[in-house]
């Protein structure tokens, strides 16, 4: 049985009594129900139609044997774009008859203190080395408007923002506190932009210098964000792309080779990589010790 809005529509017909007619009925399950006695086809000349025999008795066949144990609550379910988990379990017995995310959010890290409120509690951002804060309710995640966010794609990257203090301190001045966030998971969540787009903070995107790196500040914040976001660019991008990676070009090329820079400020970058036919990686600027 696949359960859908519609069928829950004409179970509550059933349910209340309502005959309907047997071609809108079709499964192995209404005849499993005929047999089990709680529907009747009932013909009328070349015309059938099928009712429940008794309603109440119907409503607790489909609790026992298909787990619906409230056609109007389950029917409320399926209309949900985003159900809750307990609700779930309490209407079907099971949590997951709607797919639902596990995590909102995204993460956050920094190595000097971030003041911040999460649901109006204060709350200091500095995580312990090797570790970071995850921040579930973001869409009540406030942080000081002068705070800049660098939003870091490479995993390694965000763990040690610490090593790459040298270059942050080179594009923001000198006491500028930095938040670096990072989506979770990557392929897929959008909240990071959701709050990015709630606030009036600066956003600096750190990605590889490659065209799929501009690619995705291009397509993914750029066109959400407007001036207020740009992309990181070392001062030293050039000597590093011209040591970087050609098969990360080669590889790109295809792909990203004819992508519109929409943002003016790229395009010294997008024409130095092209003209080295090189891509860098940003792990080359976390300095190791």
């Amino acid at each position: 049985m696949k359960k859908t809005v519609a069928l829950m529509d004409k179970f509550i017909c059933l349910a209340g009594g309502e005959a309907l007619p047997a071609s809108s009925l079709k499964g192995d399950w209404v005849e499993q129900m005929v047999a089990d006695g709680v529907l009747l086809i009932v013909s009328n000349g070349s015309r059938k139609r099928v009712r429940a025999i008794d309603g109440q008795a119907f409503r607790e066949h489909l609790s026992n044997k298909y787990d619906i144990r409230n056609l109007e609550q389950y029917r409320e379910l399926l209309l949900s774009d985003d159900p809750d988990r307990s609700v779930q379990v309490a209407v079907t017995g099971n949590s997951k008859v709607r797919g639902k995310r596990t995590f909102y959010g995204f993460l956050v890290n920094s190595y000097q203190p971030i003041p911040a409120t999460v649901n109006g509690c204060s709350k200091t951002i500095l995580p312990l080395e090797g570790t970071f804060d995850f921040i579930y309710d973001y869409w009540n995640f406030v942080i000081p408007e002068d705070v800049v966010i660098v939003g870091i794609e490479n995993p390694e990257n965000f763990r040690y923002v610490s090593a790459q203090k040298k270059l942050f301190s080179s594009v923001v001045p000198d006491g500028v506190k930095l938040l670096f966030v990072s989506r979770y998971p990557q392929e897929q969540s959008k909240d990071l932009l959701d709050w990015l787009q709630s606030i009036p903070n600066r956003y600096i995107h750190f990605g590889d210098l490659d065209l799929a790196g501009i690619h995705i500040y291009l397509t993914s914040f750029y066109p959400y964000l407007g001036e207020r976001a740009s992309f990181l660019i070392p001062a030293d991008y050039e000597y590093r792309i011209a040591h970087g990676s050609r098969e990360r070009y080669n590889h790109q090329l295809e792909k990203y080779g004819k992508m519109q820079v929409t943002d003016p400020r790229l395009e010294e970058l997008v024409a130095c990589i092209h003209q080295y036919h090189r891509g860098y990686d940003q792990e080359g600027y976390i300095e190791r010790i």
